[in-house]
């Protein structure tokens, strides 16, 4: 099938886009720059320049294409009206060319907020932490879209090739002060292989599902402070690790504090149960020296 992924040079999105293509089928993604043309097309990737704000710029190919895949996240201070005019404009193409269409939008798991030692699962009503409170009805926009086969994936904290949000732990570890947490080091997240998630997508494009929320997370309970030990080992990093307060972290990082505070268990089977997914990557700890490398190489 003719896939076409927002977000095709990003974290997440460029490892969905190639999982996808190694799946067979063909591949649209969503760049900014034109200089990620050649890169994409190194990994037999179709790229499209364009910008989200300008739907203009890519309508024509995503609309005859036969699936969508939103995995492009904005951090600016437009971020979330710009997310919902992405979604209004997929919507509008998955009734275009090509039918029936799958539409397929990333949230995450940081819309459950902070569940503690509580298992939740994609039954579980949302309590949202206060940087992603505007995602619940974003997913539903996607959900209740009529004309089109609509799914909602939630990732865990992504890590594994670029780093993710472990690539602060190695940053800091090299850098000339001692390294901040956000915490007191004994929360868990919920976190995922980027490459077992971008199977994941595989997964969801290729069932039949419909009007479905799914999880995608390993099995890893390994603390904060048991990860950041970890990562700055492999680091050869000697100095002190500085748990930090989230009132405090919260001065200079605002919302985002809260979320790296977030205390999480996440259950992942009905993904396994219905799309046969399996997470090959047993978490971050397992394999830490080998994801420094790679981040580390990625910065060379």
């Amino acid at each position: 099938m003719k896939v076409f992924v927002t977000g095709a040079s990003g974290y997440i999105g460029h490892a969905v886009a190639l999982a996808i293509r190694r799946a067979g089928h063909e591949v649209w993604g969503l760049v900014r720059a034109a200089e990620r043309v050649a890169e994409l097309a190194r990994d037999e990737v179709h790229a499209v320049v364009g910008r989200m704000e300008e739907p203009d710029s890519y309508a024509p190919t995503a609309g005859e294409c036969n699936a969508l895949v939103h995995t492009a996240q904005d951090h600016g201070d437009n971020s979330v009206a710009l997310d919902k005019k992405t979604i209004e404009a997929l919507v509008s193409l998955g009734r275009k060319g090509p039918q029936p269409k799958s539409f397929i939008y990333t949230s995450g798991v940081w819309v459950y907020g902070d569940t503690g030692g509580r298992l939740v699962d994609e039954t579980t009503p949302p309590k949202p932490a206060q940087r992603v409170i505007w995602r619940p009805e974003h997913e539903q926009m996607v959900l209740r879209a009529e004309g089109m086969r609509t799914v909602v994936v939630r990732p865990g904290c992504v890590y594994g090739r670029r780093g993710g949000l472990p690539g602060s732990w190695f940053a800091g570890a090299l850098a000339d002060r001692p390294l901040r947490v956000v915490g007191d080091g004994n929360n868990r997240w919920a976190m995922v292989h980027v490459d077992d998630l971008a199977t994941g997508y595989v997964c969801v494009l290729e069932s039949a599902y419909t009007r479905e929320i799914f999880n995608f997370t390993d099995r890893s309970r390994a603390t904060i402070r048991e990860m950041t030990q970890a990562a700055v080992r492999a680091a050869g990093y000697g100095g002190a690790i500085e748990f930090v307060p989230v009132s405090e972290a919260s001065k200079t990082l605002g919302s985002y504090a809260e979320c790296l505070a977030l205390d999480q268990h996440v259950d992942s089977r009905k993904a396994v149960r219905l799309l046969g997914w399996q997470p090959a990557h047993g978490g971050f700890v397992d394999e830490v020296e080998t994801y420094f490398a790679a981040w580390k190489a990625q910065r060379m």
